[in-house]
């Protein structure tokens, strides 16, 4: 496209009105009409438009190149762990999320005085890196009862309910059906038709520098108040109010609920068919085959 120059690497390349029109009319003849249309509409626009362009998955440098990951994962387009987006908090400031959008933090005093003196309330939902994913992005067939809990680079798979308590961080998600009524850390995968239980927790990657992917399969629960540092395998219960973290020991037992061994948990990470439970008489965190199957109502599902 003349007067859009490219390198061919990973650049943000800004924009004015005869670029937007040139690449409107490139977008036409290679078919992509929905872009094409989004593109002619930003002609008439009063902010800056710029073009993102990635031959390379390197860490992102910029907040263009940031933002383009992060709604590529909130529009399932690529799933979580299959873009780089280290060091992606260096590259976004913080900013303060209003009923007037974004502002910088050190305009904000400004805008706030501005707006009483036109007789109305600047509301500032949060100030984060991160806005609200469905300020931008909405996918389809998902239920979220508090948005302000789901942040822009999150995937959010088809099927999925988001309870009030629940909470999803970005380059995490469920792949498909799932009842979320907990919190969901970065990095965080669930599989399609695992139930999150209220207030639980899923160790992430952010906090206290770990560094080990925690997942959940499919068919799994966690109950309510529970929490994990391992992953899950597929068909697998934790029992409400049970904290396990890799170093928890743990003691096998078998069908006879007699003790095989006593192991870390660690040593189960990842494997399937468990339901780990703490004996309420003498406190022993125990493990035994999940002979329980996990399915999701439906009525709750169905009509997302």
């Amino acid at each position: 496209i003349a007067g859009i120059e490219w390198n061919g690497g990973n650049e943000v390349i800004p924009l004015n009105e005869t670029d937007l029109n040139q690449l409107a009319d490139a977008l036409v003849t290679h078919q992509q009409l929905e872009l094409a249309n989004i593109t002619a509409k930003l002609v008439s626009s009063k902010r800056d438009a710029v073009l993102t362009l990635l031959a390379t998955d390197e860490k992102p440098t910029s907040v263009p190149e940031a933002y383009l990951k992060l709604h590529l994962l909130s529009h399932r387009l690529v799933k979580p762990h299959e873009i780089n987006l280290d060091g992606i908090f260096a590259s976004l400031p913080n900013i303060a999320w209003t009923s007037d959008g974004p502002i910088d933090l050190n305009e904000l005093a400004e805008k706030q005085l501005e707006a009483r003196r036109e007789g109305r309330w600047l509301n500032v939902k949060c100030i984060d890196k991160f806005p609200v994913m469905t300020d931008y992005v909405v996918p389809s067939g998902v239920r979220i009862a508090h948005t302000a809990r789901v942040r822009l680079g999150a995937y959010v798979g088809e099927g999925t309910t988001i309870m009030h308590e629940g909470f999803i961080n970005f380059n995490a998600g469920t792949a498909g059906t799932s009842m979320i009524e907990g919190r969901v850390s970065a990095g965080v995968f669930v599989g399609e038709g695992s139930d999150l239980g209220g207030g639980c927790s899923t160790m992430g990657t952010l906090s206290g520098g770990g560094n080990v992917v925690i997942s959940v399969g499919k068919q799994c629960l966690i109950g309510a108040n529970a929490g994990i540092g391992i992953a899950l395998g597929d068909n697998c219960t934790v029992e409400a109010g049970l904290y396990l973290t890799a170093g928890t020991k743990v003691t096998l037992l078998d069908e006879n609920n007699d003790t095989v061994k006593l192991i870390k948990a660690r040593e189960l990470n990842g494997q399937a068919g468990l339901l780990f439970r703490r004996n309420s008489t003498n406190g022993t965190v125990e493990c035994k085959s999940n002979r329980s199957a996990i399915e999701l109502n439906e009525a709750l599902h169905s009509h997302n």
